[in-house]
């Protein structure tokens, strides 16, 4: 589950209190994850049971007292773990984009892995892109067999064309992110 990598990355910079650490998810990762409050809450304390995280009490004289979380050997080895083992060809699950939450934390990484998934990556959306175009032939071909479908075939082909231009958008940025990491070296 990416959420709970994305909050153990994020606390790998510096320790937390919940409260920071979900401000600085919604101004980071939450361009391309969503989460609410109350589920980071619940991954900090599931976290803290499985041993990724610690969290210290610190009491506060004119505020409420807080906790400061902290992350672990273990947890450091279960990101280091996730961070390296992605499939971009498994069906995208939860509520965010699991690859760009990799590629955010690729600094953690050596630039060949993250040039491999972005690799990978762009053959994801070339598969998809001939894959949605084969559709589009696919609802052409049932329009001329049933015309009485065209006119939710429009619509199907709609749903279809904004996978194709997804597809391409993300191609045409898998490019533009390996032309950037390549200079570097």
């Amino acid at each position: 589950m990416s959420l709970k990598h994305g909050l153990i990355g994020l606390l790998n910079y510096e320790p937390m209190t919940g409260y920071e650490l979900t401000k600085f998810f919604n101004e980071s990762l939450g361009h391309f994850w969503q989460a609410k409050a109350s589920q980071i809450y619940r991954e900090l304390d599931a976290m803290e049971q499985s041993g990724w995280l610690t969290s210290e009490r610190v009491i506060q004289e004119d505020k409420p007292n807080k906790r400061v979380y902290s992350v672990t050997e273990q947890g450091k080895a279960e990101f280091t773990d996730w961070l390296s083992n992605f499939d971009p060809f498994k069906p995208h699950t939860g509520k965010g984009n699991a690859l760009l939450m990799r590629i955010f934390f690729g600094g953690e990484l050596d630039a060949d892995y993250t040039l491999k998934l972005l690799r990978t990556s762009k053959e994801y959306s070339l598969k998809g892109i001939k894959t949605l175009e084969g559709i589009i032939d696919e609802v052409n071909e049932e329009v001329v067999k049933q015309p009485e479908l065209a006119n939710s075939a429009k619509y199907w082909k709609l749903t279809a064309l904004f996978g194709e231009i997804m597809n391409k958008a993300a191609l045409e940025w898998a490019d533009k992110a390996i032309e950037i990491l390549e200079e570097e070296d």
